[in-house]
């Protein structure tokens, strides 16, 4: 069987994948640097090396403050127009879990609630890449691993922003923004309820028509500054 054949759904994905880089950063297409925001390789390589850092080795309790050690509940969006604040919020959302309270399935699916109902628009497989495969999951629960995320700040990178002031017009096909978001995360399991602290950073790909309240496209492949 021919390559070209063997995998539609991966066909389907790099085309919804195009869309949404196309939506988020069509004003940014001239930009040299345009192809490292698109390589989503880097970006599951790091998000996986780091997922596994926080679990087996941990930064020292005294470096960061204790998450609560009541289980949490599944986060929901926000009814906001304001692309930061849904940006600030989502992050929130995707550096936070807790293996004491519900699955890794659950988990996944309160996340794709926060993505747009436009399907060409919405990018779950990047959302997926952030959530902890299912082999650590199964391990992180086993010690009762848990996270929680405080934000620093959210603006639209300067790059994103200097295009779209040359030309405004490009926002109104998708309406879907770059949103760059800092913060930390901070962990916690069995035995050790002070846990760890690490920073992060994220770019969000967040669409917010004027006719209905924002939501999540996509995490985009690298960070934008």
């Amino acid at each position: 069987m021919s390559a070209h054949s063997s995998n539609p759904g991966g066909a389907s994905r790099v085309r919804r994948r195009a869309l949404l880089g196309t939506a988020v950063l069509v004003v940014l297409v001239a930009l040299a640097g345009l192809a490292a925001h698109l390589t989503r390789g880097t970006r599951e390589t790091s998000n996986s090396t780091t997922t596994q850092a926080s679990s087996a080795a941990p930064s020292s309790p005294a470096a960061s403050p204790s998450p609560s050690a009541h289980p949490r509940s599944l986060s929901v969006p926000p009814d906001t127009h304001d692309p930061v604040v849904f940006g600030k919020a989502a992050a929130v959302a995707l550096w936070s879990y807790d293996t004491r309270a519900y699955s890794r399935a659950e988990l996944l699916a309160a996340l794709h609630g926060w993505l747009t109902t436009e399907s060409r628009y919405a990018d779950a497989a990047s959302v997926d890449a952030v959530v902890p495969s299912a082999v650590l999951w199964k391990e992180m629960a086993a010690n009762g691993q848990f996270a929680t995320a405080a934000v620093n700040e959210g603006h639209f990178p300067d790059a994103f922003t200097q295009a779209l002031q040359a030309d405004p017009g490009t926002i109104t096909q998708a309406y879907v923004y770059a949103v760059t978001v800092s913060g930390k995360q901070s962990i916690a399991w069995n035995g050790s309820p002070a846990g760890g602290a690490e920073s992060r950073v994220t770019t969000l790909a967040v669409q917010c028509r004027p006719s209905r309240s924002c939501a999540l496209a996509g995490v985009m492949p690298s960070v934008a500054p």
